[in-house]
């Protein structure tokens, strides 16, 4: 029996100044694990960012099941998860302030995944630390970590496995194999290539080299 897309997207045109990334795109995203796939400038990033709603497109529909994001789009962000990797808006945060910061975005903010999430990327000395003190790995681990407890509808995840050490993709792979089952929560992936084991229930491959 065929279920109801968790992201719709339809008639998605989105340009920069200097050129034009996506013109009456559409796609649907299930529940499960989704694979954002292509080559360097193909626009992985920008449609995570216009999926999030961080990005306003020029035109078309982006829903959440029933949350469409011009018709209410602080709902509909909160109904996503997305970090920018490379931001130092939170660089003055500890992790632990930082997860505590996402409660009133996220009701559903699980604090006992949380600590297993904490323990299993190797976190915890690094929980009273200022962001801008930690690796780029440590401060990955901290995005991802806020990610998978976040309980956000649609999670989105640009390279993750970017400068992680054995040890966390190896764990990073076993969280998103027991997600890739999920019956009303996506994932959302971007890579220039399959980059883990878990079962895909869907490729968006949008080119490039």
């Amino acid at each position: 029996m065929a279920t109801s897309p968790v992201l719709q997207i339809d008639g998605l045109s989105f340009r920069y100044p200097d050129r034009a990334v996506f013109t009456d795109w559409s796609g649907s995203i299930p529940s499960g694990v989704t694979l954002i796939r292509g080559g360097e400038g193909s626009g992985k990033t920008t449609l995570l960012r216009l999926m999030a709603g961080d990005l306003v497109p020029d035109q078309g529909l982006l829903q959440i099941n029933d949350i469409r994001l011009d018709d209410q789009p602080v709902s509909y962000q909160r109904q996503a998860f997305r970090v920018d990797v490379q931001s130092e808006a939170f660089d003055q945060l500890t992790p632990t302030a930082y997860f505590a910061s996402l409660h009133e975005r996220y009701p559903a903010f699980d604090e006992v995944l949380l600590a297993e999430l904490i323990e299993g990327l190797s976190l915890m000395p690094h929980l009273d630390k200022n962001l801008y003190m930690l690796s780029t790995g440590s401060k990955r681990k901290v995005w991802l970590a806020a990610a998978f407890a976040a309980g956000a509808t649609v999670t989105l995840l640009d390279d993750p496995f970017a400068a992680l050490d054995k040890g966390s993709i190896r764990f990073v792979m076993r969280f998103l194999d027991k997600m890739a089952n999920h019956s009303t929560r996506a994932w959302i992936i971007s890579h220039y290539e399959t980059p883990c084991t878990a079962p895909l229930a869907a490729v968006i491959d949008l080119g490039g080299e």
